[in-house]
Parts: C-alpha cells; sequence; structure tokens
C-alpha cells in the first residue's frame, strides 16, 4: 500500500508539499498540484482520515466503513445503505462505504478499508448469506448486516425470513385459500430453508399436509422463466384450470412474471388465483395491478440497527433478527 513517502518520490516533492496538495490545495501552484495528484492517481494513494483528523483537517467525528456486498447495485437493497448513511449523520459519524463483488473482500479492498482508519466496520449484503470474515478486519469493532459469519462470534441483524413467511401464509389460509402452489427460491439459498420452515408452521396449523403441497424450487437466482414453465404445466393439468387457488412467491420479482402469464391466460387476480410475493420491492411492489400483498424485506431497520450496534459499543455477539412485517394489498 503506498506511502505519503513514495508519493512525494514519485512527484518529486517534500513531504510538507504533498501534505499541503492533499488539505489546503490553494496554497499550491497549478504545477506542483497536479504533480502531487498525479502522483496520488498513480501510486492509488488513500490518505488517512484519522490522520486529517488528528491534523486539523476538515474531517470530524467518527468514522464507519461500510463493505456493501452486491448491495449498491439493486435497488431494494440500496435502502440498507441510505439508512446505514442517514442513521451515523444523524449521530454525527462519518461513512465510508467501498463495494466488492465477493466474499471475503479482496485484499487491495481490506487495505483501502482499513487506511481509513474506521472505528468500526460494517459487512453489508444484498441477499441474505454466510460470509467470511478475514481476521484482520476484527481489530476494530464488527458487526453484520443481512449476512452471518461463517465463523460464530461476531454480531449480526438479519431478516425473520421464517416468521415472516409464517405470518403471510398464515394470514392467506385464514382467508379460505387450501390449494396453494409454492414458487419457492433456490434450495442452494439460505431463506430457502428458513422460509421452508414458516411455511410448514402455517400449513400445520391449517390442517394442511405440507407433503401434499405443489412446490418447485427456482434451479437458479435468475431462474424466473422457470416461473412460466410451471404455471404452464399447472393449467395443462388441470385442463385450463388451475389446480391452485393460492400462489406463494419466493420474491416479488417471481411474482411480477406470475402475474403477467396469470393474466394472458384470462384468470383473475385474487378472485381465481391469489398471489403473494415476498420482498416489497421499494417502488415496484405497490405498481403491480391489483396491488401485491407481500412480505416486507426489513432493509432499512437492519442497517439502522446495525449502525446503532457500533455507535452505542454494544459487544454481544447474538444474531438479532429483524421482524419482516406482512404488507397487505389486494392480490391475496
Amino acid at each position: 500500500m503506498a506511502s505519503v513517502k513514495d508519493v512525494a518520490r514519485l512527484a518529486g516533492v517534500s513531504l510538507m508539499t504533498v501534505s499541503r496538495a492533499l488539505n489546503t490545495p490553494g496554497k499550491l501552484n497549478q504545477e506542483t498540484l497536479a504533480k502531487v495528484l498525479h502522483a496520488v492517481e498513480t501510486l492509488g494513494y488513500v490518505p488517512s482520515l484519522s490522520a486529517r483528523k488528528t491534523r486539523g483537517g476538515h474531517s470530524s467525528g467518527k468514522t464507519i466503513g461500510i463493505f456493501a456486498l452486491d448491495t449498491a447495485t439493486t435497488p431494494f437493497a440500496v435502502e440498507m445503505l441510505l439508512s446505514m448513511e442517514r442513521t451515523s449523520r444523524e449521530h454525527g459519524w462519518n461513512v465510508f462505504i467501498l463495494n466488492v463483488f465477493e466474499a471475503p473482500p479482496c485484499q487491495k479492498a481490506i487495505e483501502l478499508m482499513l487506511s481509513h482508519q474506521p472505528d468500526g466496520i460494517i459487512f453489508s449484503a444484498m441477499q441474505l448469506r454466510r460470509v467470511d470474515i478475514p481476521q484482520v478486519l476484527r481489530s476494530v469493532p464488527l458487526v453484520l448486516g443481512n449476512c452471518v459469519s461463517t465463523d460464530p462470534g461476531l454480531a449480526c441483524y438479519i431478516s425473520d425470513d421464517e416468521d415472516g413467511q409464517y405470518q403471510a401464509v398464515r394470514q392467506a389460509l385464514r382467508q379460505g385459500y387450501r390449494r396453494p402452489l409454492c414458487i419457492n427460491l433456490p434450495q442452494s439459498s439460505m431463506a430457502w430453508g428458513l422460509r421452508q420452515r414458516g411455511l410448514a408452521r402455517a400449513l400445520a396449523e391449517a390442517a394442511i399436509d405440507t407433503a401434499q403441497v405443489l412446490q418447485y424450487d427456482l434451479s437458479s437466482d435468475d431462474g424466473y422463466h422457470e416461473t412460466i414453465q410451471v404455471l404452464e404445466q399447472q393449467l395443462l393439468a388441470g385442463n385450463g384450470t388451475p389446480p391452485f387457488d393460492l400462489l406463494i412467491c419466493g420474491n416479488d420479482r417471481i411474482a411480477l412474471v406470475a402475474y403477467q402469464y396469470l393474466l394472458s391466460r384470462g384468470l383473475r387476480i385474487p378472485q381465481d388465483v391469489a398471489v403473494l410475493g415476498f420482498d416489497n420491492m421499494v417502488g415496484v411492489a405497490e405498481l403491480f395491478y391489483p396491488p401485491l400483498s407481500t412480505v416486507q424485506l426489513p432493509y432499512y431497520e437492519m442497517g439502522r440497527r446495525a449502525v446503532l450496534h457500533l455507535i452505542e459499543g454494544r459487544d454481544d455477539c447474538a444474531v438479532h433478527q429483524v421482524a419482516c412485517p406482512l404488507v397487505e394489498r389486494e392480490s391475496c
């Protein structure tokens, strides 16, 4: 990892000149400033925020560093990052967000994060999953958001998928639906097993044999085209009449594909088939026609609680489950 000495050597200037270029660039002529900035870019040098604070620079307060594993690339998961940033600022803390696309992060990403000398680190993920956390990151307070560590001993805040699925299916069955069809997330998904337990609980309470319930697991995270194949097979078996009265979808995107197919076949939602989603995709679920009943993944609340865990200096290592409330609309 490049140092300020490396920058000074490459630019052919003194350490003091590099310091001025980074902290008070207005005091340098344009030619010298350009040399220093070129060296900074060439070497990939990242100034330490803590060092700037020590020198009386513009940074103030404490800093939370956030590893965003695919989070910043997914519209409905961005809500978690927004929550983290807002909560931090409300308490006078700064935030540094670093997008990563693998877990554990590569060495360069780890060095970049630690170069900012954060007072705490959050590792967040778009999809509930297990992650490997390098030991070097545990040198500062660390908490996980929407993921759990493969090595126990780290606090995490995750969605309570089991109870969310249970509450939603129980409510649907109480309305009189008795013949559910489930199009689930892939079995490789961590959420799959949790939601299966929630589903089984709701079915048992309604005296419905889980073994008799029609279920299909997608083969991959993006296997949404399989939804149409499943529905076509079911309608063919029923001679055009669906043998199910409730479609339980693993997420709202599955529900979106199902909506298009069912409506194209002249079926009414929810009169002929009720549809239940999972996620409550921001700005999307309410645009379904009719509006989609779904389960809220609590991205905002997970982010808020993870930040407060660091700010309040909590030292527990528990798995904290955050409620997934049912959002009742008109499809179920």
